[in-house]
């Protein structure tokens, strides 16, 4: 892992964090200090830091993604395809917070 700095304007962190999943798997994880957000399926480990730290002033300790892969689903008798969803869950350090349930 390399120890440089990612820069991002603005307007791509807000690109980067696109959403929080809300389940009782993530809210379970909050109390490790864990918060999942959406994140394009582009977006490296470097720059979902950058962006959380940027966005909520915190300090992030790890991201770890994951790619869910969309489920073939009937849509009105025919066959479709959800698409691929990207997750990151991102590792706060002790004293650092992150409150989903209000905007941003």
């Amino acid at each position: 892992m390399s120890s440089a700095a990612v820069t991002l304007d603005k307007a791509r962190q807000y690109d980067i964090v696109r959403a929080p999943v809300i389940t009782e798997k993530t809210n379970f994880a909050s109390e490790f200090n864990q918060i999942t957000f959406r994140v394009p399926k582009d977006a490296s480990k470097p720059e979902i830091k950058a962006a959380v730290e940027g966005i909520f002033g915190v300090k992030v300790k790890a991201v770890n993604t994951l790619i869910v892969k969309g489920k073939a689903k009937r849509f009105k008798g025919r066959l479709g395809q959800r698409s691929d969803v990207k997750k990151a869950i991102v590792t706060l350090t002790e004293g650092h917070s992150i409150d989903v349930t209000t905007g941003v």
